[in-house]
């Protein structure tokens, strides 16, 4: 990493504030090869090249609906940069996520965010996720970031930190042996139903407090909510996201983060849910989640399952994909 002639603190002429940005992200946006194509005021262009790991499913390839989330997020705070000075550390206070169809495999997934409103401590921004071209998106996200957020400044800090491997270990059985992208990030279902996430280096957001990386507590709350709502239902078949809110409450440490979800309502196709993360005590949620699922045709015709039973029936089928 190239040194950056800053003052902490001070204003970063436009280029050099491109600069910084490109160089000194998140850990793991660092990691996950996401770069910044092009920038003007406000506004960011960014890419993701495909990798194996990202795949939420082994047999098809399509990309796990997580590292979109996690792309937008990390997308949506660079335009915001891009419309401040370099001189704030930034926060994700809420993020909504809206599916339109799965990121095909084997291409690279692009994102143009767009900071259209800057107050004194509340930026507002929009962005569309795709791969071909803009008009045809895979997602898109409208997000609120906190200005200010805390003392650290990422882009003024001048310590080099590691970028870790982003793998994915092997599992021969269990609910993620075909989901490279939840294996990478640790996650496990423990006896109780609750999914554990253990904190790792590869899952750090700011590098200086450290945090973890909003988008992928997103990217976990959503995994939550998938086997969660599916082990409800006694499905084999995964629902199908439609979208996601969430909203940021606390800081994630340096600590394992543990998630659980409710069904706040089900009708014949649709599944309204509510998911939260937290890290030692469950009644400090650090962040929390709202979604949609649409029911599967399966789903829908099926008779319903015991719960207990259902877990396994989801390792058979692997439900997680991106949308």
């Amino acid at each position: 990493m190239s040194e950056i002639s800053t003052y902490d603190g001070q204003p970063l002429p436009f280029e050099q504030l491109v600069r910084a940005i490109a160089e000194r992200r998140s850990t793991y946006g660092r990691a996950s090869g996401l770069r910044i194509d092009r920038a003007e005021r406000g506004e960011a262009w960014s890419s993701l090249p495909y990798q194996t790991v990202f795949a939420g499913d082994t047999e098809t390839g399509v990309i796990h609906g997580g590292v979109v989330t996690a792309m937008l997020d990390e997308s949506c705070g660079m335009a915001v940069q891009l419309a401040l000075d370099g001189s704030r550390a930034i926060a994700t206070l809420d993020l909504r996520i809206d599916y339109q169809k799965p990121a095909k495999p084997g291409l690279d997934v692009k994102a143009h965010a767009v900071c259209y409103h800057v107050t004194r401590s509340i930026a507002f921004v929009r962005a569309t996720a795709y791969q071909e071209t803009e008009q045809d998106p895979v997602a898109t996200a409208a997000a609120c970031f906190m200005v200010g957020a805390n003392r650290t400044n990422m882009l003024q800090d001048r310590a080099a930190h590691e970028v870790p491997l982003l793998d994915a270990p092997e599992e021969e059985s269990g609910p993620f042996a075909k989901s490279p992208f939840a294996r990478c990030l640790g996650i496990r279902v423990t006896g109780d139903g609750v999914l554990h996430m253990p904190f790792s280096p590869k899952i750090i957001g700011n590098p200086i407090l450290p945090a973890i990386h909003g988008g992928i507590t997103g990217a976990f709350l959503e995994t939550t909510a998938i086997v969660g709502v599916a082990r409800e239902l006694g499905s084999a078949t995964p629902p199908k996201p439609i979208g996601l809110t969430i909203n940021y409450l606390r800081s994630g440490r340096a600590l394992d983060s543990f998630a659980n979800v409710s069904i706040v309502r089900q009708g014949q196709r649709i599944v309204a849910f509510q998911a939260q993360a937290w890290q030692e005590d469950a009644a400090k949620p650090i962040a929390t989640a709202f979604g949609h699922f649409r029911l599967r045709q399966a789903e829908r015709d099926s008779e319903a399952a015991p719960a207990t039973g259902a877990l396994g029936q989801i390792i058979e089928n692997n439900p997680m994909q991106s949308s």
